[in-house]
């Protein structure tokens, strides 16, 4: 009977429960120090209703109903009543007894501390707030506000005050107030709820609404403490919730919002953490604000991040609400009131679970600017930073049902609710393990998570002294909104990158966190706020179609000399950082994950800010582990690199100093190439020189070069006079492994004039310097090892050369050296070694074939043949002739490379030598074909290039391979003492050939002996132009030693006949002188 009385007046008191506040407001009733002073007064709650000492209860109630009488009466004072006495005098300040809220909340406070009241005067504060509630103001302001919905009975079932609660909730969220509400009332409205907040019985609006749902869904859960309120909020989306105690359960958790207090739980729980952390003490923000939930979760936040201790206790309370922060939108008045125009346009009907805010967060990072306006945008942004999801994932329900499959799957080793869950779902974007709703959820939050670094525990708590120190955010407030979007972590990476020598670096752990988070961030260009800021136009301008992931940074970098300085800056600084970490480009890397681990996995590891990484993806860009995306990467970002030397950080690194000092004021990295190359060519020319490009500089400088000679983009200025040949002549050619520059030389002659000197400029460097002959060096990569190790860089061409015929060479390399003669040949300026060979016998013998020349035209070899009959003359300097005679000994072999000889008989070689020519080894059979055939050649200009030939071969056999070969073992034999060159080892053979004691080889004898009959009808068809060449041709003769003998017995009859003559005329002249 005890307890059923008790509970029917718990029911009774509930009203006058809630009102006291109200009254005690309005009356402006403050103690004049004490509790109701103190900035951050304790969470209230009501004494509890006598339970042991019955017995006591009527005296109480007695002495309660006397107070009563004399309530109104001025000077009535609780301090008074002989109840409370002894409390008062044990736990209460004597200053406050003349105050009788002061004495109500400190005899309140104490019973929280476990200080224990007599039951007497616990019935005697319960009497006394009842008869509060009779106070005419506080019906009068209800009466007001609530007339539309409150009957005659004011009083009836706990609507008062429920219509007044939602009366303040609907005012924080309009701008226009119709019945407002002063400052005083609101205050009371929000202190009954919180008097109201440890038991949801008291709470009578809500009581009635939710009690079948409190029994559907708490039924266990013990009433007190606040416990039912949390167990129904966490089953408000429960689609078995009444929509009835749903709206009484928001309208409660907006209560919340407002004033943390309302919450019973989070305000005992947090009440000494928000002491310790001095929550309430920041002069800086209105008093009003200090009660707000978002001020306090920002608060204690910070002091978690900072790692100062908060009790685990209060940290599972801020979850919650954190929590519930996330889920419902309509909990904040800041997005219910500013982003309403947006939730009506494009939210409508999303209202649970947390989708509602995604939806406007989609909307926020749209790059339709105009779609939210910056109110709201703030409003979200604020939203954001007081829930922190950051910190745990689960805080947002929307993520977490998006991305629960991704979670489990690949963040499965990592524990639940830590904060790397969302760095772990970051570095699974966009792979094969990520779903789609989980990557816009994902996206959706870390566009504002990216405008706010705190956001980010690891990196706020690995950093904070970073931030302090470099970028001075100890100016600014931990919940200030001064703080411009994204400032302070763009302040960090600016640091991160930093060399010793520059100083002011980051320390090594803040350094791992920004990288990681510069790794994730760049998959979006929207994850950089500044970015996003000043490329806004730009982005709609130039990528308004590159929507796809990673497309709209590579738009920019396309078109960074369109972009707006400031976007072009903010583009450039992020290049640069790529060139220098090319793992911020996660896209990149994930694509080119076979080629890192079969070929630069220890690069990959161990990378320190030095470029190695996109350095050994460069050089490894062929592999067979290279996948299409791979290189198209890789190539993107040459030729993004080519736009300015910066972005090539080795280079950067190793040439800064250089290029201020040779190369000022020039920008693209072609050019500083170009610049520096050319000073590095002057200076090495002049014998004794210093070199004035630093050794550094010209190592890396060589690397570059290289790295360009692979694809014609990578060069600019051969690659835009070549477009049109390119697309007219290449169509189908692929632009790496230098596919399309080997293309445009073999299709030289049909090239327009502007590319065909690029072409040839390019060939005379190239053949001057073969390392940067792409195709050449990766053709016969194994055979320079083979062949070459100890030739020097610029002569790998001649060993190559040299070593061609060997039976160890490799066929395509063989067929590629042949290439590169078949160049050299059609003129001497591609020829370096004969060049410098031949210098002063050109201009001497050649200068009618000079004088004709174009600068940058081929010759088409009319200079090499000019040399080679001056070869047979024996006319040439020694160094020459043996430049000569190489090439002689080489076209012998290969009549392609006689470019006079393939040009004048390409009609006769087609129709005599057919087979011969068809041949995949040539040694010399199609030459030997022509002059067999010599009495069959039609066309004089080619009858010609033959009998040059067999002029050449009398001047050395080694010219005349089928000759050679067939008498090999009889020069062996004969002619070993006899040095090679000016027909020596021929005319010994001939010599041989006469003198019947020699017995040849009977295919050596048969040559000779058909070589003589051809010099004969050479001799016939082609007589000697000039006494050069008659003395050539006698000089050279097999009967050399008869001729010469023959000359000098003429010469001697000549002079005796003279000296006979001259007598005889001497003495006819004297007789007639006698006479």
């Amino acid at each position: 009977m005890k307890m059923a009385a008790y509970g029917r007046l718990e029911l009774l008191l509930f009203l006058p429960l809630v009102c006291f506040c109200s009254l005690g407001t309005a009356l402006g009733l403050k103690a004049a120090s004490g509790p109701a002073d103190n900035p951050n007064p304790p969470a209230f709650r009501p004494a509890d209703p006598p339970g042991k000492d019955a017995p006591a209860a009527p005296a109480a109630a007695a002495a309660a109903a006397g107070a009563s009488q004399h309530r109104r009466a001025t000077g009535w004072k609780l301090s008074e009543e002989e109840a409370c006495r002894e409390d008062l005098s044990r736990l209460c300040p004597k200053h406050t007894w003349t105050n009788n809220l002061a004495v109500l909340e400190c005899l309140q406070d104490r019973r929280e501390q476990e200080s224990e009241i007599a039951p007497d005067c616990n019935h005697l504060l319960w009497n006394y707030k009842l008869n509060l509630t009779t106070d005419p103001k506080f019906e009068s302001v209800a009466t007001e506000v609530c007339k539309s919905t409150i009957a005659e009975d004011v009083h009836s079932q706990g609507e008062v005050i429920a219509c007044l609660e939602k009366a303040l909730v609907r005012e924080a969220e309009q701008q226009d107030h119709v019945h407002p509400i002063k400052e005083e009332c609101q205050k009371a409205i929000l202190r009954v709820a919180e008097l109201s907040s440890d038991d949801f019985h008291l709470d009578r609006h809500l009581y009635f609404s939710c009690r079948e749902d409190r029994e559907r869904f708490c039924q266990n859960t013990q009433a007190g403490e606040g416990k039912v309120y949390k167990c129904l909020f966490n089953h408000k989306f429960e689609e078995a919730m009444s929509e009835k105690c749903r709206d009484a359960l928001t309208t409660r958790q907006k209560l919340i919002s407002q004033d943390y207090k309302v919450s019973y739980s989070l305000a005992k729980a947090c009440k000494l953490d928000l002491r310790k952390q001095r929550c309430s003490l920041d002069t800086n923000l209105p008093r009003a604000r200090e009660a707000r939930l978002s001020y306090l979760l920002l608060c204690l936040e910070a002091a978690v991040h900072r790692g100062r201790p908060v009790s685990g206790e209060c940290q599972g309370e801020m979850l919650d609400y954190r929590r519930m922060l996330m889920e419902d939108f309509s909990l904040s008045p800041e997005i219910v009131l500013h982003c309403r125009t947006e939730i009506e346009a494009h939210c409508s009907g999303l209202h649970r679970k947390g989708r509602t805010l995604h939806c406007l967060m989609r909307i926020g990072r749209s790059d339709r600017s105009t779609t939210v306006n910056s109110v709201c945008q703030s409003a979200l942004q604020t939203l954001i930073q007081s829930a922190d999801p950051g910190a745990d994932y689960r805080i947002d329900r929307a993520l977490n049902e998006a991305c629960e499959s991704v979670i489990q799957t690949a963040c499965k080793n990592i524990h639940t609710g830590d904060p790397m869950i969302l760095s772990c779902l970051m570095e699974h974007l966009y792979t094969e393990k990520m779903v789609e709703d989980c990557e816009h959820r994902l996206l959706e939050l870390q566009y504002f998570i990216s405008r706010d670094w705190k956001l980010d525990p690891i990196l706020y708590k690995k950093c904070q002294g970073d931030a302090a120190r470099l970028c001075h955010t100890h100016g600014w407030n931990e919940t200030s909104e001064l703080m411009p979007p994204g400032a302070v972590f763009s302040c960090l990476y600016r640091h991160a990158y930093r060399t010793e020598e520059q100083g002011r670096r980051l320390s090594r752990d803040c350094k791992v966190e920004v990288q990681r988070i510069l790794h994730q961030r760049a998959l979006d260009v929207k994850l950089d706020p500044e970015l996003q800021k000043r490329c806004m136009t730009d982005l709609g301008k130039w990528c308004s179609e590159k929507t796809d992931m990673g497309q709209e940074l590579e738009c920019l970098q396309d078109h960074l000399e369109d972009l707006v300085s400031g976007c072009r800056d903010v583009v450039g600084n992020l290049t640069e950082l790529e060139s220098e970490d090319i793992q911020i480009d996660a896209l990149l890397i994930r694509a080119c994950e076979p080629v890192i681990q079969a070929h630069c996995h220890d690069v990959a590891d161990n990378q320190i800010d030095t470029g190695d990484l996109m350095e050994c993806l460069v050089q490894n860009k062929h592999r067979k582990e290279m996948n299409d995306k791979c290189s198209v990467g890789v190539t993107h970002f040459q030729l993004i690199q080519m736009k300015d030397f910066r972005f090539s950080y080795k280079f950067k690194m190793s040439c800064k100093e250089d290029v201020l000092r040779l190369c000022p004021n020039i920008k693209k990295k072609v050019d500083v190439v170009i610049c520096l190359s050319t000073t590095v060519k002057n200076d090495t020319l002049q014998d004794g020189k210093e070199q004035r490009v630093s050794l550094k500089c010209r190592k890396q400088l060589r690397v570059e070069e290289l790295e360009m000679s692979e694809d014609i983009r990578l060069e600019p200025e051969l690659y835009d006079p070549c477009k049109s040949d390119i697309s007219r002549l290449c169509p189908n050619v692929n632009f790496g492994n230098a596919q399309m520059i080997e293309c445009l030389k073999e299709q030289k002659k049909q090239l327009s004039p502007r590319c065909h000197q690029k072409i040839f400029r390019l060939q005379e460097v190239e053949m001057s310097d073969p390392e940067l002959d792409y195709q050449l060096m990766r053709v016969c990569k194994q055979m320079i090892k083979r062949f070459c190790t100890e030739a020097d860089a610029r002569n790998i061409l001649q060993c190559l050369k040299q070593n061609k015929n060997s039976e160890l060479m490799d066929p395509k390399c063989k067929q590629m050296i042949t290439k590169r003669q078949i160049t050299q040949n059609t003129d001497y300026r591609l020829n370096p070694v004969l060049r410098k060979a031949c210098r002063a016998d050109i201009p001497k013998f050649c200068q009618s074939i000079l004088n004709k020349a174009s600068e940058d035209n081929e010759l088409e070899g009319q200079v090499i043949a000019c040399l080679k009959l001056k070869y047979a003359d024996q006319r040439l300097s020694s160094d020459c002739e043996d430049q000569i005679r190489v090439i002689l000994q080489e076209s012998a072999l290969d009549y392609r490379l006689d470019l006079q000889l393939q040009m004048h008989c390409s009609d006769e070689i087609s129709r005599l030598c057919v087979e011969e020519a068809a041949a995949q080894e040539q040694t010399g059979q199609v030459e030997e074909c022509l002059k067999v055939n010599l009495l069959k050649i039609k066309q004089e200009a080619c009858k010609k290039e033959v009998l040059n030939m067999l002029k050449e071969s009398k001047a050395d056999i080694f010219v005349d391979p089928v000759l050679h070969t067939a008498c090999a073992l009889d020069l062996k034999h004969h002619c070993a003492a006899i040095t090679p060159g000016r027909g020596r080892q021929m005319s010994c053979l001939m010599e041989a050939l006469q003198d019947k004691r020699v017995r040849l080889q009977p295919e050596c004898k048969k040559r000779l002996q058909d070589r003589i009959d051809m010099w004969s009808y050479a001799a016939k068809v082609a007589p000697a132009e000039g006494f050069s060449d008659l003395a050539v041709q006698v000089m050279t003769s097999p009967s050399k030693n008869y001729i010469l003998f023959m000359i000098a017995l003429s010469v001697c009859i000549l002079f005796l006949v003279g000296l006979l003559c001259g007598r005889i005329t001497k003495r006819v002249t004297r007789e007639l002188k006698d006479r």
